[in-house]
């Protein structure tokens, strides 16, 4: 018995050894391992959706797919565009790329999904885009959508997965399928804790595409990555999500995007501050100004804001991280008088639910609504398990 004990204390200790080595181990994304998939494009004809965060090191992946010789024949731009140059929620078209010559055909535009002509005579769409692990974050949508274009006209998708900065927790209210919108296409909670890669998985094996079509899906994985492991992107993932700081903050601030209330596009410190001209008792400012490539035209442009700065949030509470924190969007609320027009009809998409928005009409506390959501967040993680790729 005691030899049993002593090998099952050996056994844990190797474990949590590993772990700490995975951690201090480079996580390299997917598409840096460039000889593990040229192999697979060499002979098809290609497309990739990608834009300015799909880099290998400083280089994009069209540059080095055109490079290595790889018969690249479009490019399928997100939200923002190819290069990130267009608001949020700005539509964008198709055009020629001037630095590739290649067609970029947008899917943020007069359409979200590829057409059956956009796919035609393509063996292979890549998908290499940043996501950041939160379900109104349009990129899964995006995937989504070409999972199912693909399924429906006999092209294979390759996913190079990329880590999820927010995967080491999972919070929110699952989307009830009433508010389904391009902010929300599935049964998930708003914080996932899943790689894209994984999410693209689920999306597939739960039937959850169009008609229950089966996409031929393949997804490369990443090297020494957990979900816990502390990563960020060096390249910006949109334009209003510049750093780390606003990563972590972004599934909780992007609710006030259904608000009266500012998340401060248009300044340095997007998704860091929020903020309206009315608020009341608090000491932060800011002026949201037109940004070309950020914001042209922000909420209260040239307009005082007063709010709070949340730049030195997580590092005066670390213990915060791994939670959606709604008490700045309690506190915003209580603020403003309750005023009826708070709220906009976008924020129940956002919430994935009608009943957030009327538990804080209703003066619910935070750790309320929070235990409303806890139901749904096991059941979610039950599905999530069949798909995970990492420890």
């Amino acid at each position: 018995m005691l030899n049993r004990i002593k090998l099952q204390h050996i056994l844990s200790a190797l474990l949590i050894l590993g772990f700490n080595l995975m951690a201090f181990a480079q996580v390299r994304p997917a598409a840096y391992e460039t000889d593990k998939y040229f192999k697979i494009l060499h002979g098809k004809k290609i497309g990739v959706v990608a834009n300015a965060s799909s880099v290998i090191g400083k280089t994009n992946i069209v540059d080095t797919l055109i490079n290595s010789g790889i018969d690249l024949r479009v490019v399928f731009s997100p939200e923002h565009g190819f290069r990130l140059k267009d608001d949020a929620g700005q539509l964008s078209t198709d055009y020629t790329d001037p630095n590739s010559g290649l067609r970029i055909i947008s899917l943020y535009g007069l359409k979200k999904k590829p057409a059956a002509m956009d796919l035609t005579g393509l063996d292979m769409v890549v998908f290499d885009i940043q996501d950041v692990g939160a379900r109104f974050y349009t990129y899964i949508s995006t995937l989504s959508l070409v999972m199912e274009a693909c399924a429906e006209n006999n092209v294979s998708v390759l996913v190079l997965d990329r880590p999820n900065p927010n995967a080491f927790y999972i919070d929110g209210p699952v989307l009830d399928l009433k508010y389904k919108s391009f902010v929300g296409m599935h049964p998930v909670p708003v914080v996932y804790g899943m790689t894209i890669g994984e999410y693209a998985k689920m999306v597939n094996g739960e039937g959850w595409l169009k008609g229950g079509v089966s996409c031929d899906l393949s997804v490369l994985p990443l090297e020494n990555y957990t979900h816990h492991t502390a990563w960020f992107p060096v390249a910006k993932p949109s334009p209003n999500l510049p750093d780390a700081n606003s990563i972590l903050l972004y599934p909780s601030l992007c609710f006030f995007e259904g608000t009266v209330i500012s998340v401060g596009r248009g300044t340095s410190t997007p998704f860091e501050v929020y903020g309206h001209p009315g608020l009341q008792g608090y000491n932060f400012s800011f002026t949201p100004e037109a940004i070309q490539g950020m914001d042209s035209k922000p909420m209260y442009k040239d307009k005082t804001c007063f709010g709070e700065n949340l730049q030195k949030y997580y590092e005066q509470h670390p213990a915060d991280k791994g939670r959606i924190n709604l008490s700045w969007l309690i506190r915003a609320f209580s603020a403003l008088g309750s005023r009826p027009d708070f709220f906009n009809p976008y924020f129940d998409q956002l919430a994935g639910t009608a009943s957030m928005q009327e538990q804080i009409i209703k003066g619910m506390k935070e750790e309320d609504i929070r235990n409303s959501w806890k139901a749904g967040i096991e059941a979610f993680k039950k599905i999530r398990e069949r798909y995970l790729l990492y420890p």
